[in-house]
């Protein structure tokens, strides 16, 4: 499989961008922490990167790696992509300009827009947000940051895997949440077989599920509760054949699921994630996938960009 993004490359690409983001810790906990039987699960936080979620990892690959024109940078992004890219855009001193639909939520609009990037609103979904941003590159020569279908951007994903295979070692199986496909593609990179590796995506934008059914990359439908996140068309074109290779299955999940996992991990350990983050944990809570006995379970928390953060719990009295 020569798809260029393996253990050396990612290894590298880490070296480049330590100084720029944050080693995100891991929680170990019980299945039994969330009415599961009591098998070893082991977050991983990475809604504590800088900009909120992992994407700042490929953002710094490709502004660290790539030549930048004078016109600067430009992204399209359900919000986390864009956030990223404005904030390593800010750290570098780069112009950067972010499209995003109107399903982006206010706190990743907020975001970008506290990172200092000129920000565009408009379209109904990551679709039209990309072609807005393709339109940009046509008119100033700016460079684009793909959210997923680049190497760079795999590559820094990719680092996630390297950090949670140095922190948890000896894991059997790493859920991790589908959208574009690039977080899953670098993690499968760095594993390579070594664990296994299980997408979960919402059941109204099922990317992977439908590119694995089809042998190829192919448009799905994209909405649901996480669409800010996990609803792009299709997945990349260069993950693909790495997720045929080392991805064991996918897990769908309904909107429902990913809202109770999101008030579970409210609940049990008091983290606030979005729904795209909380998406790998719905899994497990949903009955998609069931740990065997003794298995250590890693969850990608991936992102932690909401204003949702009342769960329900009682007012103080």
């Amino acid at each position: 499989m020569a798809t260029g993004i393996d253990r050396q490359r990612i290894g590298a690409a880490h070296a480049v961008i330590k100084p720029y983001i944050r080693v995100t810790p891991v929680l170990e906990v019980s299945g039994a922490d969330f009415g599961l039987s009591p098998f070893s699960l082991i977050l991983k936080l990475e809604l504590l990167q800088h900009s909120g979620s992992f994407k700042a990892r490929g953002a710094f690959v490709n502004l660290l790696t790539r030549p930048i024109p004078e016109a600067g940078v430009v992204a399209a992004s359900g919000g986390n992509h864009g956030a990223a890219v404005a904030y390593a855009a800010m750290r570098l001193g780069v112009r950067a300009k972010i499209f995003v639909p109107t399903v982006s939520s206010p706190a990743k609009i907020r975001r970008i827009r506290e990172y200092g990037a000129d920000l565009a609103v408009g379209g109904d979904r990551y679709a039209d947000a990309l072609a807005a941003s393709e339109a940009w590159v046509d008119r100033t020569g700016a460079l684009p940051v793909p959210a997923f279908d680049q190497g760079e951007t795999l590559l820094g994903q990719g680092t996630l895997g390297l950090e949670l295979a140095t922190q948890a070692p000896a894991l059997d199986t790493v859920l991790v949440p589908v959208g574009g496909g690039g977080l899953i593609g670098g993690i499968a990179a760095w594993y390579a077989g070594t664990a296994k590796i299980i997408g979960v995506e919402p059941r109204a934008a099922p990317t992977l599920t439908e590119a694995l059914r089809a042998g190829r990359p192919v448009d799905t439908e994209a909405g649901g509760i996480a669409a800010d996140s996990l609803a792009p068309r299709h997945v990349g074109e260069l993950m693909f054949p790495i997720a045929q290779a080392y991805v064991d299955h996918v897990v769908l999940v309904s909107d429902a699921a990913i809202r109770r996992a999101q008030d579970a991990l409210w609940a049990a350990v008091r983290i606030v994630a979005e729904p795209g983050g909380a998406a790998a944990l719905a899994a497990l809570l949903d009955g998609g996938y069931t740990p065997t006995a003794g298995e250590r379970v890693g969850i990608v928390v991936s992102g932690g960009n909401t204003t949702a953060v009342d769960f329900g719990d009682p007012a103080p009295g």
